[in-house]
């Protein structure tokens, strides 16, 4: 596999890098055009082994600390968007890129979807999992109390209580690897609070900055899908912003809960790599996920 490249990059005085895996194939032409993933508030450039082993062979992959995230320097105080939104477009110029594929999931699809309203014509195409369109007072206030954890040195705790509120805990609902998930978040977590500078500054503004999904979307080809137990966002509400993009597609994929990602890695990652590079679902595919209709049409209408 060629070897990945990582550069640095400022917006407004403010440290951020990108990695980028070249395709796997460099002497034949890419299937598609260069993919930037986008993930959560706490989530880095090198936790996509998943992804690059779908996408690499039919294109370039990026990944990002973007300002906020990982190595990269903190947030300023104020609204951060539009400079998120900014270090997105740094990376697009950056590298070349009249256009890229992106694929945004959880806070990074706020991200993701923003840039796609300012600058579609930079958008090849738009995949978003676990949009948290609607985050209810219940969410809110777990994930201030693992703020106040990780503020009073309770790094454990944090780890604990920021895990539990992005995963169902319903024995009811069949999750699968559901604790397979839930002992790897943890870790992610614990991992981060040990080692990142500036989680707390992190975490806090994931809270305060409140994403906004409004405004619809046309001109951009995009897929929305949702694990059917996502207790963070509702697959319901989530299918409604589906419907604000015109000509999106929606889906669910069973047996999976916020941590779709995770929990059902492979389905997730074949399912992005076949819509970024313009092919449809396979047949043995069918059992992993409900196969996309077209936002908004009547039911038994594909």
């Amino acid at each position: 596999m060629p070897e990945e490249i990582i550069r640095p990059l400022a917006v407004d005085g403010v440290r951020y890098s990108y990695r980028v895996l070249p395709r796997a194939h460099p002497g034949e032409p890419p299937a598609t055009e260069p993919t930037l993933i986008l993930g959560g508030a706490l989530q880095g450039m090198f936790g996509w082994p998943q992804m690059d082993d779908h996408l690499s062979p039919a294109t370039d992959v990026i990944t990002a600390d973007l300002p906020g995230m990982g190595s990269a320097d903190p947030l300023p105080p104020g609204p951060s968007a539009e400079l998120l939104r900014r270090a997105v477009l740094g990376i697009a110029d950056d590298i070349g890129a009249p256009r890229l594929n992106i694929f945004g999931f959880s806070y990074g699809t706020a991200i993701a979807f923003g840039f796609a309203r300012r600058h579609r014509e930079r958008v090849a195409r738009l995949a978003l999992g676990g949009v948290p369109v609607h985050v209810d007072a219940v969410q809110v206030a777990g994930w201030e109390r693992a703020r106040q954890q990780l503020a009073a040195g309770d790094r454990e705790g944090f780890a604990a209580t920021a895990a539990d509120a992005l995963i169902c805990l319903d024995p009811e609902r069949p999750v699968h690897r559901r604790e397979l998930a839930r002992r790897y978040v943890r870790r992610s977590f614990l991992h981060v609070a040990t080692h990142s500078p500036h989680v707390t500054d992190s975490l806090y503004r994931a809270l305060a900055d409140r994403p906004d999904f409004s405004g619809g979307l046309t001109g951009v080809p995009a897929l929305v899908f949702a694990g059917e137990h996502d207790t963070v966002t509702s697959p319901a509400r989530q299918r409604e912003f589906a419907a604000t993009i015109e000509g999106s597609r929606f889906l669910t994929i069973e047996e999976s809960d916020h941590w779709v990602i995770l929990e059902r890695a492979d389905e997730v990652a074949a399912l992005v790599s076949r819509f970024l590079t313009g092919r449809e679902p396979v047949a043995d595919e069918a059992d992993a996920v409900t196969l996309p209709r077209q936002a908004g049409a009547p039911a038994g209408r594909t």
